[in-house]
């Protein structure tokens, strides 16, 4: 969502980015290297392009080529900024509700920092011995520059396309920025936005991504709330699935629920004559022990969200490739 009424303020955002720009390139900023490869998954909005469903289907899919593979996030929304291992059976207080999710669904290591060069090592002391088969999943790193990375992939879709810089619009950096990208992936069902990427001048590699969200049947009604970046696009995608809404909530980004939430929850279930809730993975992670609190009569559904890469084969391919070139010997 656009706020025309805070574009004046995007010149002073679009100055603070050339100023970090300027900080980077004269060597003011300091990046670290990691011992082994790094993989990044970002983006340039502020969410809802399908980062954590990547990464997840990214480490399911190194792992069973024989890597092992671990996952570095900042944890955003913890209590702490100390570095952790993230236990799959925590909250997401302790660690953020993304790498919990990653933890539970790829089920590999997640490291969570405020510098994930700090999760990085922590993953890294964890291995007693440095083996050639080995990858960083650096998640949501796309602006997070002072961790060297070997490969970026960026996602980009068609909002991103047609947006402008925060604060009046959703881009944490311009489209420019996109050039230092190793992969630019784009929705499958989007051809016209690979057209697009070409006339710009992307010559590198472009991933198609096929979005799958699994949907739970309901006999009647639902009330679907989440709390994420784009709301609407879990909504469309509900009702594209046949589901009938009779009530959408959305919370903030990263929403930290509340007993009152529930309540609130619960009495617009029973105004609309609701037969159930729905609601994200995300937000599954992130209501924890107040997931029990809706009765058998008011039952909570969840649906899930996975992607996939067209040509899945090739492209694991190449990223093998890329990374096994930097890997230590």
């Amino acid at each position: 969502m656009r706020r025309p009424w805070l574009a004046p303020l995007t010149p002073i955002y679009a100055a603070g980015l050339a100023m970090r720009e300027m900080r980077l390139k004269r060597g003011w900023e300091t990046v670290k290297r990691l011992p082994l490869p790094v993989v990044s998954i970002g983006n340039l909005s502020t969410g809802g392009s399908g980062k954590t469903p990547l990464a997840i289907a990214l480490a399911k899919a190194l792992t069973e080529r024989g890597w092992a593979v671990d996952v570095l996030s900042r944890g955003y929304g913890r209590d702490s900024s100390h570095p952790a291992r993230v236990d799959p059976e925590g909250a997401a207080e302790q660690f953020g509700d993304e790498p919990l999710l990653i933890a539970r669904e790829a089920q590999v290591p997640v490291y969570v920092a405020a510098q994930r060069y700090e999760a990085g090592l922590l993953a890294e002391a964890a291995q007693p011995e440095a083996t050639r088969l080995a990858v960083h999943l650096l998640d949501d790193g796309f602006q997070h520059r002072q961790l060297q990375r070997d490969v970026d992939v960026l996602l980009v879709n068609r909002d991103d396309w047609h947006d402008c810089l925060l604060p009046g619009g959703n881009l944490r950096e311009p489209l420019k920025a996109a050039r230092r990208a190793t992969v630019i992936a784009i929705p499958a069902d989007d051809p016209t936005l690979a057209v697009a990427l070409q006339s710009w001048g992307w010559r590198g590699p472009v991933w198609r991504l096929e979005r799958t969200m699994g949907v739970p049947s309901v006999a009647g009604p639902v009330v679907a709330f989440c709390g994420i970046a784009r709301p609407e696009q879990f909504f469309s995608g509900l009702e594209a699935a046949g589901l009938h809404l009779a009530a959408r909530v959305a919370f903030a980004d990263h929403h930290r629920y509340t007993q009152a939430d529930i309540e609130r929850l619960m009495a617009t279930s029973h105004d609309k004559a609701a037969a159930g809730l729905i609601t994200t993975e995300k937000d599954q992670v992130r209501l924890g022990k107040l997931a029990p609190a809706f009765p058998e009569s008011m039952p909570l559904k969840t649906a899930s969200l996975t992607i996939d890469i067209e040509n899945r084969d090739d492209a694991l391919d190449w990223l093998v490739a890329r990374v096994a070139e930097v890997s230590p010997a």
